[in-house]
């Protein structure tokens, strides 16, 4: 089934807000609703539900989901042909997200979106990674157990069922996501985990694509292309985001010279560091430090 995909961006991960049941006869239709403020996403235990949102429509059948924007102006098509229940789920995030046509749109568009984010969310030195949902879908076997969940939980006091209804809710987001996959496309997404976890415990070493393909058994050009598919960047090109993103932290965080912090990261050079973090984060390394410390180290270099 092609259908859009709602890419997130995270951590912050999309939060539960509510959920319930909604039940229609015959001839009943789904109520107007116009920006109200939370994804809605509705999922059909029984019957046929005919729903709309903006110019769009359609007719979603036992076992079938929806997720509905925020922004959107929702409504019912046409009257419900037979008697229909469905579960509403309405969940919102405080980090970036967007709504593609496809995953390679969702792909080109990824290192826009998580600049924005890290803007929005005020991340400026945190791992992200996105998160994404078939806007519509056939719920799997276990994603209905995670739903199902949610109701059990109902019993629980109001302390306890908030926590478990959040823990849920983000198991119930990962199997989504991971649902979207082919079995070609989980192949890649867990070569380009391999990929990205090696990277990330080695990256103070000097790292090559010659070294990866040793490491992994992988010709260089799949891997490249495995986690281009990912991450939306080759290995190398990955291997310096992480390295800026650690020097980041190290910048905020300690008081140790740029030199030192761009050797601590893997770079050889401190004239290169700064060369490539003026490039991605458009401001030095010393200055990306005072901005957010309002002090100068006496011993950086001046870049």
């Amino acid at each position: 089934m092609s259908s859009p995909i709602l890419h997130f961006i995270s951590p912050p991960i999309p939060y539960f807000v509510d959920c319930g049941y909604a039940e229609y006869a015959a001839g009943d239709t789904h109520i107007s609703r116009n920006c109200i403020g939370v994804f809605d996403l509705i999922v059909v235990e029984k019957g046929i539900l005919p729903i709309g949102e903006d110019k769009r429509s359609w007719e979603l059948r036992e076992g079938e989901s929806l997720i509905l924007r925020p922004d959107g102006y929702h409504f019912g098509s046409a009257p419900c042909p037979t008697e229909t229940r469905i579960i509403w789920i309405h969940f919102q995030t405080f980090g970036s997200w967007q709504e593609c046509t496809d995953m390679n749109e969702c792909l080109e568009r990824q290192p826009q979106l998580i600049e924005s984010h890290k803007q929005k969310a005020y991340l400026n030195h945190a791992d992200v990674c996105s998160i994404f949902i078939p806007k519509q879908m056939k719920i799997s076997g276990r994603v209905k157990e995670v739903l199902d969940l949610f109701f059990e939980q109902e019993h629980e006091p109001q302390s306890m069922r908030n926590w478990k209804r959040q823990a849920s809710f983000q198991l119930f987001l990962q199997h989504l996501d991971r649902d979207l996959a082919s079995p070609t496309d989980t192949t890649a997404i867990h070569l380009a985990e391999r990929v990205e976890l090696f990277i990330r415990q080695h990256y103070t070493q000097e790292l090559s694509n010659t070294l990866l393909q040793k490491e992994l058994n992988y010709h260089p050009n799949y891997l490249a292309k495995c986690m281009l598919k990912t991450y939306g960047m080759t290995p190398m090109a990955y291997l310096q985001h992480y390295r800026l993103e650690q020097a980041k932290r190290l910048l905020l965080q300690t008081g140790w010279s740029v030199a030192r912090i761009a050797e601590e990261v893997g770079f050889r050079h401190v004239s290169h560091f700064s060369a490539c973090f003026s490039s991605k984060e458009g401001i030095s390394p010393t200055a990306f430090r005072s901005k957010f410390t309002n002090e100068r180290q006496p011993s950086d270099p001046v870049e």
